[in-house]
């Protein structure tokens, strides 16, 4: 008794002590969140939970998977999260995903975060063609993505004060697998992909993540997620499950489906083990059978076929009153968006318009200083020039006054000139009968001079004849003093008479006067005012696509495209889209 009292004592502590919640972690495509759970909690109390804390109301398109042994597995909604196959430590982990994808993202998704949460998980899948397990460990970098068509995303308006160029080379713009399949460089790119995003100036983060979904849509692989499959004679086929329906592809050939069967074409789908039978609504058509490789592959399977059948079927009826409710609630918040961003828009224009008008203010008033400062040294230019005119109209007026001095004593002089005439008239006859007298007595004085001269040139004579005879007697006397034997000398002197002539010279001086003037220009300049248009739509950016496209294809190394790619191309050369491709081969 005692035992079996002590053994139900510690088999209730044991009850006690054992916990009641545990933790749970949950990865979106942007952020984690950590919640604790309580023991007893459903997939569907978690998934909710999730949902009320994202503030998302288009549940059905969402779920939470896990990994089990490399194989994806979505949380199921009536099974307690601890009964699922999930790890045992703590925190346990779930991604929060898209499970089922729309047919038209325009007119599906209505909620402003369902369209961000798409955009990140298809933007990351799109990275390198990861499968969705791998895509999901992809969120943290998707943002990155936004450069490629969405700049707006990440950055903002274009204001090339603030994105100069080499602003996006550290982003992640695009897959490395694009980048070598054109024959362009990073910076090639960064310049193309720049001048896009200066041309989306004004456009939402909503209107541009949509824009990015619309031609995420229209490509073969969107949505679809593939599995692994045999057919009855063993030949190895890829499965292809999306909002259409369910397609069977070679696996070299993941755009063209061989077969399809749409939605509303399937009457049955079952599996027994791992086979996995598709029956067709028309009974003339075979049963399609086929082996996947392991039992909860197949049962992955099933759950996307049943999703992706309601949804199909649900699009294809009246909107549920939520529905409704929700699309009302987003049409207001998205013209009251509208209205605010129209405001906004206004008050960013009047600001700039603002900033503009004071630029130019200061740009006036900095010409309006330049030219005061260039005024008032004109000015002084102008004082100093006046002085100098004045000093100039001084001088001029000092030397009238000396000329009109000068031309009243030349008066007198002239006057003095005249009264003294009479008195020169007298004194030239005086001087006129001096002269003669004057010229008669050089007369006389010629005629004596001519006299005397005669006179000398017989002195001159008488000189000659008188040394000639000095020199014969000279001669006589030596011939007598030879005889008498003794000699006679005689000595002779001469003296010299100076001369010196005086010499004058005159210098004269000059003096001359220079003056300049200088005068001003000015100089305004005016600057145009520029608008910058706003609100480019998809139209115009499919446009831009298509130019893209016709310009960087002569860019493309042949060389380098994957088998996918040309199958693409011939896809596209033909003219088969996505949807005219699945209708054919059903």
């Amino acid at each position: 008794m005692a035992g079996a009292i002590a053994s139900r004592m510690s088999f209730s502590s044991l009850k006690r002590k054992q916990p009641k919640t545990f933790t749970v972690r949950i990865a979106t495509m942007d952020a984690e969140m950590e919640f604790s759970c309580e023991v007893k909690w459903k997939g569907k109390d978690l998934f909710d939970l999730v949902c009320r804390t994202l503030g998302l109301r288009e549940t059905w398109f969402f779920g939470l998977q896990y990994t089990i042994k490399d194989t994806v597995a979505w949380l199921k909604m009536d099974k307690k999260v601890l009964d699922h196959d999930v790890p045992t430590e703590e925190p346990v982990t779930f991604h929060f995903l898209a499970k089922f994808y729309p047919e038209n993202a325009e007119e599906e998704l209505v909620q402003e975060i369902t369209q961000h949460l798409f955009f990140l998980q298809v933007g990351a899948l799109y990275t390198g063609f990861q499968p969705e397990g791998e895509g999901a460990r992809m969120g943290r970098s998707a943002r990155r993505l936004q450069g490629q068509k969405v700049g707006q995303q990440s950055y903002g308006d274009y204001d090339p004060n603030v994105h100069k160029r080499g602003f996006l080379a550290q982003e992640e713009l695009l897959p490395k697998r694009v980048i070598n399949l054109y024959q362009m460089t990073p910076e090639m790119w960064e310049e193309r992909i720049t001048a896009w995003y200066a041309e989306h100036r004004g456009r939402a983060r909503d209107e541009a993540e949509m824009e990015y979904l619309k031609i995420a849509q229209d490509l073969e692989m969107y949505g679809v997620n593939y599995f692994a499959i045999r057919n009855k004679k063993g030949t190895e086929l890829l499965l292809g499950v999306d909002a259409l329906g369910l397609h069977i592809y070679d696996p070299d050939n993941r755009l063209t489906p061989k077969i399809s069967f749409p939605w509303n074409e399937i009457r049955n789908i079952s599996y027994s083990d791992k086979e996995f039978t598709i029956k067709p609504l028309d009974k003339k058509i075979d049963v399609f059978k086929f082996n996947s490789s392991k039992l909860r592959v197949n049962k992955l399977i099933l759950q996307l076929c049943i999703g992706n059948h309601d949804l199909f079927m649900r699009r294809r009826k009246a909107d549920s009153l939520e529905v409704q409710q929700m699309k009302a609630q987003a049409r207001e918040e998205k013209a009251r968006k509208q209205m605010e961003r129209q405001r906004l828009a206004r008050e960013k224009q009047m600001r700039e318009e603002a900033e503009r008008t004071r630029d130019e203010l200061e740009r006036r008033l900095m010409q309006l200083k330049e030219e005061a400062t260039m005024a008032n040294e004109a000015l002084m230019r102008s004082e100093e020039t006046a002085d100098l005119l004045a000093e100039k109209a001084q001088i001029t007026e000092e030397e009238a006054k000396l000329l009109a001095q000068k031309a009243a004593e030349a008066e007198q002089e002239m006057q003095r000139i005249k009264a003294t005439a009479i008195r020169t008239e007298e004194e030239k006859r005086l001087m006129e009968q001096k002269v003669l007298e004057a010229e008669m007595l050089a007369l006389k004085m010629a005629e004596e001079s001519e006299r005397r001269a005669k006179e000398a040139d017989q002195l001159k004579q008488d000189l000659q004849e008188a040394r000639e005879s000095e020199r014969r007697a000279k001669q006589k006397l030596l011939e007598i003093t030879s005889k008498s034997s003794y000699t006679q000398s005689m000595n002779s002197s001469t003296t010299a008479l100076p001369t010196d002539l005086p010499s004058f010279n005159l210098i004269s001086e000059s003096l001359s006067f220079d003056f300049k003037d200088t005068d001003m220009k000015r100089l305004s300049m005016e600057i145009e005012k520029e608008k910058v248009e706003y609100m480019e739509k998809s139209k115009h950016l499919q446009e831009q696509l298509n130019e893209l496209k016709t310009e960087i294809e002569a860019l493309k190394l042949k060389e380098r495209e994957t088998a996918l790619d040309i199958l693409h191309n011939e896809n596209a050369s033909r003219g088969n889209s996505k949807h005219n491709t699945i209708k054919k081969v059903s």
